[in-house]
């Protein structure tokens, strides 16, 4: 009789799961994995609750000792929280990360080539591939790095770009562009080493593509922008200290890169040579890993009343005495309205169609557009395009009346601030209630990090999966309240 009970809680794990209107990714019908998801649905079939509840707890004890938290400000109390974390990994087969993977570097190519010549000859707004007023009216578009010279043409260092599944047609569709200070790596990093001490089993069962190499191919990169040809180069990673968000992030990467942590106050600029201040005296700085916003940066040249940054750090930037990754002025990439010209920047410089779809855009900006959208508010979601982790956005089906009347206020008064798009039904994966301590769906994206060294993209494997953990909530962002996953991407072929 013990037996027969032990196998009937063996059982009951994904017992009741609803597969929904959604596409689900790892159960193609009722009770059957996809080929990819096989070996790890039935080691976790074969858990109790009991022994699941105990694997997650030993999970998030991990996450507790090692201090992983983030701070969500939406919350109203802006205080530190340990970093949700779901136990059943998201798994991408090996023929759809080799898609991803051509498409991310394809984009993240012609996003570095459109930063080069909109800060330089300005080809592609001559030839009238993009309007003018809509790129010199960003917000982020940095004048003051109109002829800059970057190291190696490089802006693109580091870049984010998020990825959502359509569940009506499956296919993978780029959200949105992150190219100033993405955020999440440390992450999927940390991500990663819990899962290995919780499922060391499921890991030599599946073959699954590494991904600690990501500091090692970063901090390669960061030391090839040395303007100094001679000795080992100082590197740095500029941080604006442990109130933000993302700080255990910055203090995790500069010990993985085995670099000093700083803050704009241990830097400082003498005759336009950044340095360091150590108990040895100053040190001179050849690379900063900057953390911080371009309003920040420099108080000389951007906003007056900053205290984050360093005074004079732009002048050494544009002397070429020093190097920023990311390079300044990579907002206006990051922009939502610039990010419906993507799939045009590809074809103008690279000649090639687009590998991975943006999602269809309505920019605000343009009369037709407006027009839609004002009419179809209720069924749409609308961004602000100078914010990013669910700030400035409206969730029409999900919204009050008294909210959505207050976007249309917004979008009649500044219609350039803001882009719309069809709200896109996101794939969905098994994920951990804790409420009723069942497994049922929640939504889903994807955000790979792409490392560019100016000849060619290095992707991690996989990347960060968010998950909403709200039933229902298309709303994954971290700052928002949102989760994450281990993303799996398989060796071989299935």
């Amino acid at each position: 009789m013990p037996q027969q009970q032990e196998a009937t809680a063996r059982e009951n794990l994904f017992t009741g799961y609803d597969l929904s209107v959604y596409y689900d990714e790892m159960f193609g019908s009722p009770g059957q994995p996809r080929p990819h998801y096989e070996e790890v649905f039935a080691a976790f079939e074969q858990l109790t609750h009991q022994e699941f509840e105990e694997r997650r707890r030993l999970a998030d004890l991990s996450f507790l000792l090692q201090g992983i938290t983030f701070t969500v400000y939406s919350d109203g109390r802006g205080t530190e929280r340990l970093f949700p974390f779901d136990l059943i990994p998201r798994v991408i087969p090996r023929f759809e990360w080799d898609r991803l993977e051509a498409g991310l570097s394809q984009r993240v190519m012609a996003l570095n080539l459109f930063l080069q010549d909109v800060y330089g000859p300005q080809r592609i707004l001559k030839d009238g591939k993009i309007p003018r007023s809509l790129v010199f009216s960003c917000q982020h578009y940095q004048r003051q790095m109109a002829g800059v010279e970057v190291p190696r043409g490089i802006y693109t260092h580091i870049s984010g770009i998020d990825l959502v599944r359509d569940s009506k047609t499956g296919d993978y569709l780029v959200l949105e562009d992150n190219v100033r200070t993405p955020s999440g790596v440390s992450y999927v990093l940390e991500n990663r080493l819990v899962m290995t001490r919780t499922f060391p089993k499921i890991f030599q069962a599946c073959e699954i593509l590494p991904i600690d190499q990501y500091p090692s191919e970063l901090i390669q990169i960061l030391r090839s922008l040395a303007p100094r040809a001679d000795g080992d180069a100082t590197v740095v990673l500029l941080s604006p200290g442990i109130y933000n968000s993302a700080y255990f992030e910055h203090s995790f990467l500069a010990q993985q890169m085995g670099i000093e942590l700083v803050e704009g106050r241990d830097l400082v600029v003498d005759n336009n040579v950044c340095y360091m201040k150590t108990i040895r005296g100053l040190t001179r700085v050849d690379v900063i890993y900057r953390r911080i916003d371009d309003d920040f940066l420099d108080p000389l040249v951007f906003r007056s009343d900053s205290v984050l940054g360093v005074p004079g750090l732009m002048n050494a930037y544009r002397a070429g005495n020093v190097a920023l990754a990311n390079a300044v002025g990579n907002g206006v990439a990051d922009d939502k309205a610039i990010y419906a010209y993507v799939p045009e920047f590809i074809r103008y410089y690279l000649g090639e169609d687009p590998i991975l779809r943006n999602v269809e855009t309505y920019l605000c900006s343009r009369t037709d557009h407006l027009s839609y959208v004002l009419d179809h508010l209720p069924e749409m979601v609308v961004k602000a395009v100078g914010e990013s982790g669910g700030y400035g956005m409206l969730m029409g089906p999900a919204s009050t009346t008294e909210k959505i009347e207050d976007f249309r206020r917004k979008l009649k008064s500044n219609p350039r601030n803001y882009i719309a798009q069809h709200v896109i039904g996101l794939s969905r994966v098994p994920s951990f209630d804790v409420r009723t301590n069942t497994i049922a769906g929640r939504h889903v994206d994807l955000r790979p990090y792409c490392l560019f060294n100016g000849e060619k993209t290095i992707i991690v494997p996989g990347g960060l999966t968010r998950v909403a953990l709200e039933p229902g909530s298309m709303v994954v962002n971290s700052s928002q309240g949102g989760g994450s996953k281990d993303t799996w991407v398989l060796r071989g072929e299935r």
